[in-house]
């Protein structure tokens, strides 16, 4: 594997909260281009390890390299700006603004309204353009879900974090 190819790299990664180490020494790596899954059991560390890899979490010890810079102590809103986006569990849209506003809100970091990254989102996700002027708060959890996806793609991201992707989701089958 040669480093040009990393895009992430996470070697050693401890997380604690207060007493209770909920990580102990994760190391993993995502090359350019690849799609790569976190499986475990409910409590098996999967969200505290995403969530520290985009900054909103801080590790005890190890280190996390985006495109070969160490980001370990770097702020969330910073990681965004570098390039790396999160969709979390549990969806966080913001429910008093629109679904076109919360998509929008994915594309702060751009500094432009990205009327084809829009356009794509609403044609992979028709629901949202639906109700692209309704209240977020008001979406049906898988509404909500679909618009955290796609607020996370906003921002063009080269790496994309889904944390329960599928949560709320329900799937209809085409015949």
């Amino acid at each position: 594997m040669a480093d040009q190819e990393l895009l992430l790299e996470v070697k050693d990664l401890h997380v604690s909260y207060g007493a209770i180490k909920a990580i102990k020494g994760i190391s993993l790596h995502v090359k350019r281009g690849e799609v790569v899954t976190i499986l475990g059991a409910n409590g098996a560390g999967k969200t505290t390890t995403l969530r520290t890899i985009s900054g909103l979490l801080k590790s005890s010890e190890g280190h996390i390299f985006f495109n070969k810079e160490d980001i370990t102590h770097t702020q969330a809103h910073d990681i965004v700006t570098l390039g790396m986006s999160h969709s979390p569990e549990g969806r966080r849209v913001f429910g008093t603004l629109s679904v076109e506003e919360n998509l929008m809100m994915g594309a702060y970091t751009l500094k432009t309204h990205d009327k084809e990254t829009l356009a794509w989102i609403y044609e992979i996700l028709p629901r949202l353009k639906e109700r692209r002027q309704q209240l977020a708060g008001t979406l049906s959890g898988g509404e909500q879900q679909m618009l955290a996806i796609g607020r996370a793609i906003m921002s063009k991201p080269q790496l994309l974090i889904l944390d329960e992707p599928s949560l709320g989701l329900a799937p209809v089958l085409v015949k």
